[in-house]
């Protein structure tokens, strides 16, 4: 299988990389943290002058044509940077929805508008009571004439405060755990009855629990066909899950390069610390681990696509675990090597670290999909 990336990728991860060293030290984040959306709106409009909010949709709709490939690209420069910017709720999640399921006119309205930076979306499908249960689904849609009525609540929607539109799973019918009767709904974040409560999460990232309480939805606005979600639901979180272990592999990188110039600056007993073995020793660990996440997580980019959704759905778990651990364990390692200082706010790698849990956990926790991949073996 040829690795090599074509003259356009090169292209993109270069233009990627100077657009955030120029824009995105750690000390400028700091300051997109303190912004009254938790991100840098002007850093958002130069995503959408560089391409990267049009990224993975067809040139028709104003976007590039882009692959799996590409969005790993971005992500792990995003992952090196710490990027805030929406970038996985709107072009990943609910990006890869609308792309999927939408019908001609929902793609023609929508994808443009993200292309250009206009529009804002987020993918609210979890619940409270669901854990990592993608099936497990308490939202209600009843018809209501010509379009539907949501009651139900959604919890951690990733971006979900920022948003102008969601995607929002509600069961039209089935029981609570059935994998049949989810189905996917385009709602106005300001419409009559829809509620936020936004919240930075640990890694500084923003998030929102959404309450809905009677909110009309038009037919217009129903994504994909009645009933018939679930499947969609799975391909946007398994893009999610490539996007993330791409960006989990960029803050690896970041870490790595941290704590290699730590070892060469810091002096223990007269000497740098990484003139003793065990320093070497633990150093090449965190690149190994690095390295072996990096397969995992390219194994995740080359299945997002694959036909098959068992095979599909096997190869994402097993990265899915594979990049928790390495950035487990990379994160960990960091931190340790740099002592004290690797916890403090003012330096990098303890955002860094904090980052990565996040990640490990999005989407279900390394336990999670173990359990899922030794029932696929019974």
């Amino acid at each position: 299988m040829d690795f090599d990336l074509s003259d356009d990728q090169r292209l993109l991860t270069d233009s990627v990389t100077r657009l955030l060293a120029d824009q995105y030290s750690f000390e400028a984040r700091k300051g997109y943290v303190k912004e009254a959306r938790g991100w840098s709106a002007a850093l958002w409009s130069q995503f959408a002058e560089l391409g990267l909010l049009g990224l993975p949709f067809a040139e028709e709709y104003g976007g590039f044509g882009g692959g799996p490939v590409d969005t790993m690209l971005v992500m792990e420069q995003f992952g090196r940077a710490l990027v805030l910017e929406p970038y996985v709720a709107t072009v990943v999640l609910a990006g890869t929805a609308i792309r999927l399921a939408g019908n001609a006119d929902q793609k023609q309205a929508l994808l443009p508008k993200i292309a250009e930076g206009g529009l804002k979306l987020a993918f609210a499908h979890g619940e409270r009571q669901a854990r990592y249960d993608l099936t497990d689904v308490m939202t209600t849609a009843t018809r209501d004439g010509k379009g539907w009525v949501l009651d139900g609540a959604k919890a951690v929607v990733t971006h979900g405060d920022c948003a102008e539109r969601l995607v929002v799973s509600a069961r039209t019918g089935g029981e609570r755990d059935d994998a049949a009767g989810i189905t996917l709904f385009l709602v106005d974040a300001g419409a009559p009855g829809v509620a936020r409560r936004g919240y930075a999460v640990r890694d500084e990232q923003r998030a929102a629990d959404i309450a809905l309480s009677n909110v009309w939805v038009a037919d217009t606005d129903v994504l994909g066909e009645v009933g018939a979600g679930f499947p969609v639901i799975e391909r946007v979180v398994e893009a999610g899950i490539a996007a993330t272990a791409a960006e989990s592999v960029g803050a690896m990188a970041a870490m790595n390069d941290l704590t290699l110039e730590y070892s060469r600056t810091r002096e223990q007993f007269g000497k740098a610390i990484g003139s003793y073995q065990v320093v070497q020793h633990r150093l090449a660990d965190m690149f190994m681990a690095m390295e072996q996440g990096r397969s995992m997580a390219m194994l995740a980019t080359m299945s997002v696509n694959e036909p098959d959704p068992v095979e599909r759905a096997r190869n994402i778990a097993m990265a899915k675990v594979g990049v928790g651990q390495a950035g487990r364990y990379v994160s960990q390692s960091a931190v340790q090597m740099h002592g004290g200082i690797g916890m403090t706010e003012e330096y990098a790698v303890g955002h860094y670290f904090r980052r990565c849990m996040v990640i490990e956990r999005l989407f279900g926790d390394p336990a999670y999909w173990l359990a899922r991949l030794a029932e696929d073996v019974g």
